[in-house]
C-alpha cells in the first residue's frame, strides 16, 4: 500500500495515488480501477472518502464510471476533437516551411480575481504570461497569448522560446489530461493586427483553449490567426 500523506486530507492521498497510476501508464486508457471497497480496505479508509476523491476525478474527466459495471480510466476526449494539440513549429516544418517566432512578453503575474477563478486557484496564484508572434515563411500567422500556471511549469520563464515553443516545453513538464477549446471569428484588437501585420477591419479566427495536467489547470491559452491565411482541419 503507498504511504499516507500526512498533511493531505485522506481523499487527496487516494487521488494523488489513483493519478499516479495513471500517468505512470500501470493503468491505460479503458483500463478499470479498483472498486471502492477495494481502495477503501487499501487505505483503511471509509467509502465515503474513496467515493470523494473518484467522484472528483470522474468530474476532471480523468475517471469515468459506467453504472452497473466499474469505473475506468477515461478516453482522452481531445485526440477526437478538430484541433490537435501540437507544436506550431512542428505543424508549419510538416509542410516544409520554415518557423521562427518573437518574443513580445515573458513575465510572472499575480492572477486576478478573474485568473484565479478560471484556474481555480487563490487570488494573487502565481502565473506566467508569455505573448509569442509565430511566423512561417516570415509571414506572421499566429499570436500566442499564454498564461500559465507557475505550480506546473516552475521553470517557464527559463526557457528560450527562439528555439523551443511553450508548447513543446509544456508537453514535457505537464503532461495533458484534458482540453477545453472552443474557435471563433472575431476583428482583432489593434495590437493584435499590428503584431500580424493586418488590419483591425480583418477578421481573425480565435482559438481558445484550456488545458488540465495533474488534476489542475495547466495553460489558458488565446491564438489569433488572419482569417485569410489560416484555417482549422480534422477529420473524425
Amino acid at each position: 500500500m503507498p504511504p499516507k500523506n500526512s498533511v493531505s486530507p485522506a481523499f487527496q492521498t487516494i487521488k494523488d495515488y489513483l493519478l499516479k497510476e495513471i500517468q505512470s501508464g500501470t493503468w491505460k486508457e479503458g483500463d478499470a480501477i479498483p472498486s471502492e471497497a477495494m481502495l477503501a480496505e487499501q487505505f483503511s479508509v471509509s467509502r465515503m472518502t474513496v467515493n470523494r476523491a473518484v467522484r472528483e476525478l470522474t468530474t476532471e474527466q480523468i475517471l469515468t464510471r459506467i453504472q452497473g459495471s466499474g469505473t475506468y480510466v477515461a478516453q482522452h476526449k481531445y485526440q477526437a476533437t478538430l484541433v490537435e494539440i501540437k507544436s506550431i513549429a512542428d505543424e508549419i516544418r510538416s509542410r516544409g516551411h520554415a518557423h521562427r517566432s518573437e518574443l513580445h512578453t515573458l513575465t510572472a503575474v499575480a492572477a486576478s480575481q478573474k485568473l484565479a477563478l478560471e484556474f481555480q486557484v487563490k487570488t494573487g496564484h502565481p502565473l506566467f504570461h508569455s505573448l509569442i508572434v509565430h511566423f512561417e515563411n516570415e509571414i506572421a500567422i499566429q499570436v500566442e497569448d499564454r498564461w500559465v500556471n507557475s505550480e506546473l511549469a516552475p521553470a517557464y520563464l527559463k526557457q528560450n522560446f527562439s528555439s523551443i515553443t511553450p508548447n513543446e516545453y509544456l508537453v514535457a513538464v505537464a503532461p495533458l489530461e484534458g482540453v477545453d477549446y472552443s474557435i471563433e471569428a472575431v476583428l482583432p484588437p489593434k495590437g493584435i493586427a499590428d503584431m500580424l501585420h493586418i488590419s483591425s477591419k480583418e477578421a481573425c479566427l480565435v482559438l481558445h483553449r484550456k488545458t488540465r495536467s495533474q488534476a489542475k489547470i495547466a495553460t489558458i491559452v488565446t491564438m489569433w490567426h488572419p482569417g485569410m491565411c489560416y484555417q482549422f482541419a480534422g477529420s473524425f
